[in-house]
């Protein structure tokens, strides 16, 4: 990715080939439309037997990814801050549930590249993703895998910027421990890869001063989450 903030050029780190993270988007794709012929089949979405639906509010804590400057060489930070989620479940077979999953965080782009007078850019990136949960032993206890696809939505706020919408996919692994009934805490681990696949112009609005072209985003988060089980 590059960028160019008050003359400052930009680029994405590309330890990651772009061609990895276009190959996991379509395994993804591929892994959605199966689950959604079975979705098409399941006659007891939201009732299935050995399974059931939840509603989890989530906090954590989610390292940024890093991104260089192009002509100095000098790294530019996505802050590593706190974050915000929301998750519903929905019975789909047992041991299964589809999840539609939100999550955000603010934070900022910052480089000793910048000017003095720039400091840092504030951002706010939204994961918009739909996919599923396959716990290993029995629904609402234990270990689950976890993943989704969807979008990533950048907003940075700064004169000359606009918001960017972004293909992305995350995939995770937590622990649920029951708390009674109707009630569960998870502990959960997620990456997320966005394609950027820009060749320049992104966050750009009319008369800009930042100028992003690059691959790929990738994020690593931790979550502990409180989930009403029903």
């Amino acid at each position: 990715m590059r960028a160019r903030y008050n003359g400052v050029a930009m680029k994405s780190n590309r330890s990651f080939p772009a061609c990895l993270v276009r190959a996991s988007v379509l395994l993804a794709v591929t892994s959605l439309s199966a689950g959604f012929a079975a979705l098409a089949q399941a006659q007891t979405l939201g009732s299935a037997e050995g399974s059931e639906n939840g509603f989890t509010l989530y906090g954590g804590h989610r390292a940024g990814g890093n991104f260089s400057d192009a002509t100095t060489g000098q790294d530019v930070k996505v802050g590593s801050t706190r974050t915000f989620a929301i998750a519903v479940d929905i019975a789909l077979e047992p041991q299964k549930q589809i999840q539609l999953f939100y999550s955000r965080q603010n934070t900022d782009l910052s480089s000793g590249a910048f000017l003095a007078s720039t400091g840092s850019i504030p951002l706010r990136i939204e994961y918009f993703h739909i996919g599923g949960t396959a716990f290993f032993d029995n629904v609402g206890s234990g270990g689950y895998a976890v993943g989704g696809i969807g979008a990533t939505v950048f907003t940075p706020m700064g004169p000359g910027l606009t918001s960017e919408t972004k293909p992305s996919i995350n995939v995770g692994f937590g622990y649920m421990l029951p708390l009674g009934r109707h009630l569960g805490a998870r502990f959960e681990a997620r990456g997320y890869a966005t394609l950027i696949d820009s060749t320049g112009g992104l966050f750009c609005s009319s008369g800009c001063t930042v100028s992003i072209k690059g691959t790929a985003l990738y994020q690593a988060e931790a979550m502990v989450g409180l989930t009403g089980r029903f």
